[in-house]
């Protein structure tokens, strides 16, 4: 676990992305949420929804990312800060790079899907165009138990 993790509280924000989490899980969905926050409010809110949304693209991220453009009418979300609780997939890092995102803090890593500190590595790639700041481990452990359980329960 991430050291800072472990001593601080959780950041509001990433408090509001394990809630959207605790969402999905309600609903049958992966629980995974994300809010972008600009300016220190929070701006935009989704959890995974691929299933209810018949969209393979519905995650999170992509969600927030979308309803964050359109609050401020603009598809770069300069100056936003983009909290998840899972380590962003392959389409999600494009999506963050192509937005513009300044800043990435997510909770739990995901060593098959991920392609933050896993997989490609996006961000580090020389054909990434723009390359946010990273903290991982942000409410790693109450993101991981809601994975945990949530598949636990599936099997």
């Amino acid at each position: 676990m991430n050291e800072t993790a472990k001593r601080w509280p959780l950041p509001p924000a990433m408090q509001a992305a394990l809630g959207e989490a605790r969402k999905a899980a309600e609903v049958g969905e992966v629980p995974v949420g994300a809010v972008v926050v600009k300016d220190g409010a929070v701006i935009a809110s989704a959890h995974n929804a691929p299933r209810a949304m018949k969209d393979p693209t519905a995650h999170a991220e992509m969600l927030a990312i979308r309803r964050a453009a359109q609050v401020l009418d603009d598809e770069r979300l300069t100056g936003c800060d983009l909290y998840v609780t899972l380590e962003p997939c392959p389409m999600c890092a494009g999506a963050i790079a192509h937005a513009r995102i300044a800043r990435v803090y997510y909770g739990a890593s995901d060593p098959k899907g991920g392609a933050v500190e896993h997989g490609c590595r996006t961000f580090e790639q020389a054909t990434c165009l723009h390359r946010p700041e990273v903290y991982p481990g942000i409410g790693e452990t109450e993101a991981a138990e809601l994975l945990r359980g949530f598949f636990r329960e599936r099997r």
